[in-house]
């Protein structure tokens, strides 16, 4: 199991390709980072009476169902492999939403909900959800990078899971594979963050990529994050405030 260190909230400077979302070689996210996370049933006979085994369930539901897995609370034996095909579509970056307005509502929301500003949501997603890969199709095992008008690919192989544990104690499982051919640009690691620990389609994900498979385990202040290519940013918004 790994632990992480407190987030410290940074404006973090894009810079080559292959690095844009990982930069710091020891801090991690949303996935671990956001906290942005992501069903073990005691089925055995306890000897409850019928009412007592009823409240057991339901508190186990509490504790180990899908509500809690997404908010990071679940057991190491809950986590299963999972294959690129949990993440194959076409997807957009929510960064340019969140620059424009259109993400303002969600800044609300949690202010609303939390226990801070707006403005410091703003401030903390702002730094998060930075990325010039505007976006991501993954095709099979193949994966192809759009920035501005560049365009790269590689080919990836799972390289199995890492659990992920954050300062509030909630934990999330990053789903890692490494490059096996394609473009030299392209990233050596890809590291998907869902708030999911088995075989699922993906209806959102944080992404971390670069050529250090430690590193990106560390990154916690910057979550690229990418939800389907055909929403608009009012519909991101809504599926956003409705989890």
């Amino acid at each position: 199991m790994r632990t992480i260190l407190p987030p410290r909230l940074a404006a973090l400077a894009l810079g080559a390709f292959a690095v844009i979302a990982s930069q710091a070689t020891a801090n991690p996210p949303l996935a671990a980072g956001h906290g942005h996370a992501h069903g073990h049933a005691h089925e055995a006979d306890h000897g409850h009476a019928p009412e007592h085994a009823h409240d057991h369930a339901q508190e186990n539901m509490r504790n180990h169902g899908p509500d809690a897995v997404r908010k990071g609370h679940f057991d190491d034996g809950q986590v299963q492999p999972r294959r690129l095909g949990d993440w194959e579509g076409d997807w957009q970056s929510v960064y340019p939403h969140l620059i424009d307005g259109t993400l303002d509502p969600v800044m609300a929301h949690k202010a609303e909900h939390g226990d801070r500003s707006a403005a410091a949501f703003r401030e903390e997603y702002e730094a998060g959800y930075r990325t010039d890969v505007d976006r991501i199709r993954i095709d099979g095992d193949l994966v192809t990078f759009h920035r501005g008008a560049g365009v790269v690919s590689g080919r990836y192989a799972p390289d199995g899971h890492e659990i992920l544990t954050y300062e509030k104690g909630n934990r999330g499982v990053r789903y890692v594979f490494r490059k096996t051919a394609g473009d030299a640009a392209a990233p050596g690691f890809i590291q998907f963050s869902d708030h999911r620990i088995a075989p699922e389609k993906s209806g959102h994900f944080h992404l971390y990529w670069g050529d250090d498979r430690a590193a990106l385990l560390n990154e916690v202040t910057h979550w690229p994050t990418y939800y389907p290519a055909a929403l608009t940013g009012a519909e991101i918004a809504r599926e956003m405030m409705a989890h």
